[in-house]
């Protein structure tokens, strides 16, 4: 019998900008195949490899190794300018794309509409605006179920395109029109340029699942990178303050067209403090001084939009309920250096609700936005922890406050990483030992 290659799922397990771009970077060294399952370009990974800063949004970060495939699931919504613009970005640095690049024919197509329709939405909410990055995500996915979407395999029968975009686009401008107030979108001028850069993608364009399973079964080891974080779960996270897919380790079968059982370890990215994007209740936000230090220490700034990321202490009782969700293996604790410097750090390990005991998220979003944090206070360390590589090296207080998220979490740091370059990390237990 073959031996099957070892698959490792990495998810975030906050709202999401955890540092998963760089893990997955560093873990590609053992992979030959890296694997996008869900999200689109609201999303976004930077990675620093030799100084050098690189963002992506769609394709995955394995994209910056030479040789490895980069596969994008049918669990992925595609805005092809955007992909474009990515594709020619990296190679105009001389990194080699399309000839390592598959995408699924089942993704559904972002249309210029969805987007309009997203702005539109967000606008006349007003100040109870969900926080969306406008980039007509949600309305892509919402005929997605609908069952009216356009996908990747559309493009290449163009007389089916062009009917079926009629249909979408008439009831997506009926809606601008008579519902927003707003300006439709030519369909002709949308159908022309689509199928114009669908010529562009079709060499990528594949049956991704069936290239997956013939790779596991060749023995091949690989990478699944989710986007966002798993707190942000349209079915799981802090409703209706999510995105429009499904952000857990979960998605990786549904998004790729593979079985459960062809995933063996499921890493869950955590900062060592919180950040979360966008509105959305948030219990151990800061609002004060710290708050700031942290923002500053940690250029917290959304590598998608650029928006300021709210900052706060570490907050166990959500990433438990998110370990619980993606049954995560092994942990990755990242920018664990932005606390640096600081003599006190805190942890929240409950909540208090209307003067009662909270251990766990509320099931209402509404109580939970009035959950007050339960904190347990730890020294901290004056010491720097920029660029170690061996666990044993790092200051006593900061293997105490590691610890501290192991025991409360009930899953091992295996890994942590201490700077924003690649090779700036510490290995207890790599994932795909």
């Amino acid at each position: 019998m073959r031996t099957l290659g070892r698959s490792v799922v990495v998810v975030g397990i906050q709202w999401g900008d955890e540092g998963k771009g760089k893990i997955v970077d560093l873990l590609t060294e053992r992979a030959s195949v890296v694997v996008r399952f869900q999200g689109g370009h609201n999303a976004g990974h930077t990675l620093i490899i030799g100084g050098e800063k690189t963002v992506l949004h769609l394709i995955p970060s394995g994209i910056l190794r030479p040789g490895v495939a980069c596969v994008v699931g049918n669990g992925v919504v595609l805005h092809l300018p955007s992909l474009l613009q990515e594709i020619d970005r990296l190679e105009s640095r001389g990194v080699s794309v399309m000839d390592r690049l598959r995408i699924s024919t089942a993704c559904p197509l972002i249309l210029p509409t969805h987007i309009r329709l997203d702005l539109a939405r967000e606008t006349a909410r007003g100040r109870d605006a969900i926080g969306t990055t406008g980039r007509g995500i949600g309305p892509a996915y919402e005929d997605k179920v609908a069952r009216r979407a356009l996908r990747v395999s559309d493009l290449f029968d163009p007389q089916q395109f062009g009917d079926r975009l009629a249909v979408a686009m008439d009831l997506h401008n009926f809606m601008l029109e008579r519902y927003y107030g707003a300006e439709p979108v030519d369909i002709g001028e949308t159908r022309d340029e689509w199928l114009r850069l669908g010529e562009r993608i079709k060499p990528a364009a594949a049956d991704t699942a069936r290239f997956l399973d013939e790779q596991r079964r060749g023995g091949v080891s690989m990478l699944f990178e989710g986007a966002q974080g798993a707190l942000l779960d349209v079915d799981h996270g802090t409703y209706p303050y999510v995105t429009s897919s499904n952000t857990t380790a979960g998605f990786a079968a549904t998004g790729t067209g593979l079985g459960l059982g062809a995933f063996d370890y499921v890493l869950g990215i955590v900062k060592a403090y919180t950040t979360r994007v966008g509105a959305g209740p948030f219990p151990t936000e800061l609002f004060d001084d710290m708050g700031r230090h942290l923002a500053k220490v940690g250029a917290e700034f959304g590598s998608t939009t650029g928006r300021p990321r709210r900052c706060g202490w570490f907050d166990a009782v959500a990433a438990r309920r998110a370990v619980l969700h993606n049954g995560v293996t092994g942990l990755c604790v990242t920018k664990l250096d932005v606390l640096d410097g600081l003599d006190q750090l805190k942890i929240c390990t409950g909540y208090r609700l209307h003067g009662q005991s909270v251990d766990d998220l509320p099931m209402l979003v509404d109580r939970y936005a009035h959950c007050e944090p339960v904190y347990e206070e730890l020294p901290g360390w004056r010491a720097s922890t920029v660029g170690i590589t061996r666990q044993a090296e790092l200051p006593a207080p900061a293997r105490a406050y590691l610890q501290r998220i192991e025991e409360i979490l009930a899953v091992p740091v295996d890994m942590v990483s201490t700077g924003a370059d690649r090779n700036q990390n510490i290995i207890v237990r790599h994932p795909f030992d």
